[in-house]
């Protein structure tokens, strides 16, 4: 009866730490794709705001 119970708890106790690294690994991918999202919209604001600037530029060397 001792080892049907030890064996019983053994299976919960890794079906329990199957399911916490499943989550932990999902939470680090989307952690992971919303930094890199975070990094392109910054990418692309630094382009804008540079393209911006280099138009300002032109039209104030034209004047």
């Amino acid at each position: 009866m001792v080892k049907v119970a030890t064996y019983f708890a053994m299976t919960l106790g890794a079906f329990m730490l199957w399911k916490t690294l499943d989550k932990a690994h999902v939470w680090i991918a989307l952690y992971q794709d919303e930094k890199l999202e975070r990094l392109e919209r910054e990418a692309k604001i630094r382009r804008v705001k540079e393209e911006l600037i280099r138009q300002a530029q032109e039209k104030e060397a034209l004047l």
